[in-house]
């Protein structure tokens, strides 16, 4: 038996970084997109004694792995599998792939055999606070430490560029170089922000440039000083904003639409634009909830 599922990536259309909390995390009010950069996975089911995950770019144990060990440790009943992951999105790069891929594992094996969809979102938060975000493509509103989730209608029409960079960073050092840079807001000023996020989220609204923030961006900057000259270049390719994604390095242009397609194509325009100087840019697309549907082939 085979499974295929799209993987996508996402964006952090907001970022907010709140104080440190008691289990070392950091209290976060996030707006998240999944976007049409996506991972392809592919499950066959085996007869054998192990479960395997197989990506040469991603050493072992992963998020794949884990989940699959997860799976079973709750009682998964599942043929042994081979998960085969076809890597689209930047690793390390701030747009969620080794989350994307997990929570993408969690939706095919739900389809292949049947699994409590409460034990999947308590798996799913076990496994990193991006997965719960990423279990549903879409846009999602994120709180605690960004895996308390809740769907969003979408937005205006829009589109974006996607900028890889030759870098990876660790995410954890990107918010212990937020701390040490004193970012981040203060208790007054956080509450404030998802009463003000709320407000702004009506259905096919334009998310207004005070909230198009990422509280992160300095820190990766401080660690990865190629992004700011991508920022730039991205701002002189047309975007209507360009911001980093999540911890980065990867950095996006955001378009609006201001007449049917036009986003999309300006954002593919920018990535032509770019691709000499940033091999892997390209365009995407915000996708909506059924884009990561396993389907039996």
């Amino acid at each position: 038996m085979k499974l295929f599922a799209r993987a996508p990536g996402k964006v952090n259309l907001s970022l907010f970084v709140g104080a440190r909390r008691l289990d070392g995390r950091h209290e976060l009010i996030t707006l998240i997109e999944s976007v049409s950069l996506a991972d392809e996975l592919e499950l066959v089911t085996r007869v054998a004694l192990d479960d395997e995950v197989v990506c040469p770019e991603v050493e072992e144990p992963n998020l794949v792995s884990r989940a699959l060990a997860g799976l079973r440790d709750r009682g998964w009943d599942a043929p042994r599998v081979v998960v085969t992951i076809r890597k689209r999105i930047p690793i390390a790069a701030g747009m969620g792939g080794g989350s994307a891929d997990a929570a993408a594992v969690l939706r095919m094996a739900a389809r292949l055999s049947r699994i409590d969809d409460s034990e999947l979102a308590e798996l799913a938060a076990e496994l990193g606070s991006d997965v719960p975000s990423q279990l549903t493509p879409g846009l999602v509103l994120g709180t605690g430490a960004g895996d308390d989730v809740e769907p969003r209608a979408g937005l205006a029409p829009h589109a974006f560029v996607i900028v890889p960079l030759p870098h990876r960073l660790s995410t954890p050092a990107v918010y212990a170089e937020a701390d040490r840079l004193g970012l981040g807001d203060g208790e007054l000023a956080f509450a404030a922000r998802l009463p003000d996020l709320w407000s702004a989220l009506g259905p096919g609204q334009r998310l207004p440039e005070r909230l198009l923030v990422n509280d992160l961006e300095p820190a990766a900057i401080s660690l990865c000083p190629d992004i700011e000259p991508a920022l730039a270049a991205v701002r002189e390719a047309g975007a209507d904003h360009a911001f980093v994604s999540g911890s980065g390095p990867t950095v996006a242009g955001l378009f609006w639409d201001a007449s049917g397609g036009e986003a999309r194509a300006r954002a593919q325009a920018a990535a032509k634009a770019l691709a000499p100087r940033y091999p892997g840019a390209c365009g995407a697309v915000p996708v909506p909830r059924d884009f990561g549907f396993p389907l039996f082939v």
